[in-house]
């Protein structure tokens, strides 16, 4: 598994992953529970890619199970909101509009 993958583009790799569960008729409840499972497999078996993917695992590592529910649900809830944004790279190619 590549986990040596650009924050922007993961965080997108996610927010799809979300709208296709959600076209695909899976229930938020059970997307969070996904995530939450998925989590736990990233956190045991994977080493973190970048900066931001190291702190995740940090902040997973020192929280009990409710703590590790709700980092999975703000997880999804950021690359659900993020997930039809444009990454640095194309807002630096982006004209400027004043």
């Amino acid at each position: 598994m590549e986990t040596d993958i650009e924050w922007h583009k993961w965080k997108q790799l996610l927010g799809k992953a979300v709208h296709t569960a959600r076209a695909l008729g899976v229930s938020d409840k059970h997307i969070e529970e996904i995530a939450y499972r998925i989590g736990g497999l990233l956190a045991d078996h994977v080493d973190p890619g970048n900066r931001e993917q190291r702190l995740l695992k940090e902040l997973w590592e020192q929280g009990d199970q409710s703590h590790k529910r709700a980092l999975a649900t703000m997880i999804m809830r950021m690359v659900d909101n993020d997930a039809g944004r444009a990454g640095p790279a194309a807002e630096k190619d982006k004209p400027e509009t004043h």
